[in-house]
This record gives C-alpha cells, structure tokens and sequence, in this order.
C-alpha cells in the first residue's frame, strides 16, 4: 500500500513558476513510476508527465519544455517544476504510483493516487 500527498499548487500568474510535490509513503519508492496527471473543470484527466524507476522522463505535448518532473528517492518525493504558466495549465494536479507496466501516459496504468493539488494560472 503506497499513500501519495500532493502539495504545492496556488495561485500565481501567467508566466509565472510552482513546484508541486508528492511524497510517498512505504519503503519501495524507488520501484514505482510516478506521474502528475491534471483534470481542469470539464475536461477530462489528462496525462501531464512521468519519470520511471530508472528515470526516463515523458511529458505531454502540451507542457514540454516548460515543466520538468524529477524524483527524490532518498525523500520519497516526486517534483514538477512548472515554468511559464499559462492559464490553460489551471486544474487540479494529481500524482500517481504505477508498480508495474510501461503505458505511463495513461492514467489506468498507475495503481495509486494522491488527493490533488489545485493550480490556477490568472491571465
């Protein structure tokens, strides 16, 4: 059993930066891909970025070259570095945990969530 807590979203303005954090509770972290997912009001979930357990990173079209996710393993903790907000980025962002698989950009691939974390981008 793995619980996730997502931290860090706000309110900040376009162009602007956050850093949201998930840390991960267990001893087998570093065995788990990880991804962010989003949901904004309306719209569907949709896959933002994962890292897996060896550290190859996937991103959406959509965010590439403006958010970078990482990973702390001594921490449990997995980082998205969000850079050059833009008011489409407004939803809530979710982590997750996958132990097995390779299909990161979809979200039935991971077998653990976090509660959310909202991020609003003001024009």
């Amino acid at each position: 059993q793995v619980q996730l807590v997502d931290s860090g979203g706000g309110l900040v303005q376009a162009g602007g930066s956050l850093r949201l954090s998930c840390a991960a509770s267990g001893r087998t972290f570093s065995s788990y891909a990880m991804g962010w997912f989003r949901q904004a009001p309306g719209k569907e979930r949709e896959f933002v970025a994962a890292i897996s357990w060896l550290a190859s990173t996937y991103y959406a079209d959509s965010v590439k070259g403006r958010f970078t996710i990482s990973r702390d393993n001594a921490k449990n903790t997995v980082y998205l570095q969000m850079n050059s907000l833009k008011p489409a980025d407004t939803a809530v962002y979710y982590c997750a945990a996958a132990s097995r698989g390779t299909g990161w950009t979809n979200g039935q691939t991971y077998d653990y969530w976090g509660q959310g974390t909202q991020v609003t981008v003001s024009s």
